[in-house]
């Protein structure tokens, strides 16, 4: 008993008595729940990002289900990219059971059923409100660093982009930045050199094969209008509760390259947009990316570095980003070390490699007189994990082996009829699911070649109709001479004289 009073001392101790948590569940000594020994988050340092990691089936997705519903609770609204397509459910309650009653039981407080405001997003044709951007709004840093171009190439694309500015040629879709990259290297190679120097098309080759590359990974959908505001992300319901977004996107989890083009886009344009929020004791919107390697693993150099500069900025913003994946190993160690709250479930120890990753995970949590964490993270059960968060002066809490809550929404996906009633009663889908294809630089550029083709084959038409006129007038001069020769009385008398020779020679005869 004095040990267990002792643990539940020493959890709480990480915990001041001001400010508003999430509770995620209690937390466990010898194995055994400690009831009532609650293992919070504090609203205040949500916004200094997480990990959620751990193995297939620990219950990685759950406990990420957990939080969201308790922040929307919060009033707190969120985003959630759904890769694996389980977390409609979050839109229906759940479904109390034994099971469920037996593990709030020991944690301490009762399991109550809800369901929260939801949002269905989607980045392709699945249904649910349509997300877009326009080429424009990356601008041609982001742009360069997606398509990873040469310092020359990205160059060609600021001043493909200068060029655009100048001219109020808007750069909506993929289809316009090709236009005006074909038109610089062949019809308006000359007044690009004018203005702008001369554009080599070897690079403006380079630059469409990479956008061609992006487009066969559904990228053609993405780039276009109506483009989707971010405020429409922080949007509270009737009861004070903030929207759960969800982002479909089941189908494009082979598409890696989309994936991280929209999330790098969506984070930037949050950066630009939201106020600073200053030392806010609540984020104004968490973000979870589920999946999270698909965002690292086919990255340039130059896109890691965009993305650990925005997970650095983005917390002024009040905006928190949770990492969702199997290994911490999975996120670079730039970004690694700007997350606050780490939640670990079990991680698999099949190999010897397994076993070093699993020693130098556990070097990444607080030492603790209560566990050995390499020991811990191979023994930890569905449903626990290890939880590691900041209190609210931003010191780490003791590391809890916890007990998790069961989610207060179904932990199921919804069916086909659940999913039409809500998209049904979307107010953004009417806003963003109509295709706008407006004059942007495609349009003007073809107007524009084709005008001076009409130009140019006027113009030919009248030197050749000039070319004509003066060969004719020639002909017709010459002519007029010749006649004029050959009537003129000397020609006359000439000729007669010799044919007057001609006679006589022939009379002598």
């Amino acid at each position: 008993m004095a040990d267990t009073q002792a643990f539940f001392d020493h959890i709480n101790s990480g915990y001041t008595t001001k400010g508003d948590f999430i509770n995620l569940g209690a937390a466990m000594l010898g194995g055994e729940t400690v009831k009532e020994a609650y293992v919070k988050l504090p609203l205040k340092t949500l916004n200094r990002h997480g990990l959620i990691a751990g193995a297939t089936g620990t219950g990685k997705t759950k406990t990420l289900q957990i939080i969201a519903e308790n922040l929307s609770e919060k009033g707190i609204p969120v985003l959630l990219m759904d890769i694996k397509g389980d977390l409609s459910g979050i839109a229906q309650a759940g479904t109390a059971n034994a099971k469920i009653d037996e593990r709030h039981a020991v944690i301490g407080f009762p399991f109550e059923a809800n369901s929260f405001p939801t949002e269905i997003l989607s980045l392709s044709n699945q249904n649910g409100v349509r997300l877009r951007a326009t080429v424009s709004e990356f601008g041609p840093v982001l742009l360069s660093r997606i398509l990873d171009l040469s310092d020359v190439q990205a160059g060609i694309v600021s001043v493909i982009f200068k060029y655009c500015d100048d001219h109020q040629m808007p750069l909506l879709d993929l289809k316009d930045f090709k236009k005006i990259l074909q038109y610089a290297t062949n019809e308006g190679k000359d007044e690009f050199s004018e203005s702008y120097g001369r554009i080599s098309s070897s690079s403006t080759g380079a630059i469409l094969r990479k956008v061609v590359e992006l487009e066969q990974q559904g990228a053609d959908m993405f780039f276009g209008e109506k483009s989707f505001e971010t405020d429409d992300l922080l949007r509270i319901d009737e009861n004070g509760r903030g929207f759960i977004n969800i982002i479909r996107l089941t189908d494009i989890q082979d598409r890696p390259k989309l994936f991280s083009t929209f999330m790098l886009s969506l984070l930037a344009e949050i950066y630009a947009t939201f106020p600073e929020q200053g030392d806010s004791d609540r984020p104004e919107l968490v973000i979870f990316i589920d999946e999270a390697h698909l965002i690292f693993n086919e990255a340039s150099s130059a896109l890691l570095n965009q993305i650990e500069s925005i997970v650095k900025l983005i917390r002024s913003k009040g905006v928190g980003l949770y990492f969702v994946t199997q290994n911490p190993t999975d996120v670079p160690d730039a970004v690694l070390s700007q997350l606050g709250l780490k939640i670990q479930h079990a991680l698999r120890a099949f190999t010897a490699k397994d076993r070093k990753a699993i020693k130098l995970t556990a070097e990444n949590y607080p030492i603790s007189q209560y566990y050995k964490t390499d020991e811990v993270l191979t023994a930890l059960g569905i449903g626990e994990a290890l939880v590691s968060a900041l209190n609210e002066k931003g010191i780490p809490t003791p590391l809890a082996r916890t007990m998790l809550r069961a989610p207060m929404s179904r932990m199921d996906i919804l069916s086909d009829v659940e999913l039409s009633e809500l998209l049904s009663a979307s107010k953004l889908i009417p806003k963003y699911n109509e295709v706008i294809d407006r004059e942007s630089a495609y349009e003007i550029l073809t107007k524009k070649i084709e005008t001076a083709n009409k130009e140019e084959a006027k113009e030919k038409a009248t030197r050749e109709k000039e070319a004509v006129r003066r060969t004719s007038s020639s002909s017709s001069s010459t002519s007029k001479t010749l006649i004029k020769t050959i009537s003129s009385p000397t020609v006359i008398r000439s000729v007669l004289g010799i044919l007057g020779k001609f006679i006589t020679m022939a009379g002598r005869k």
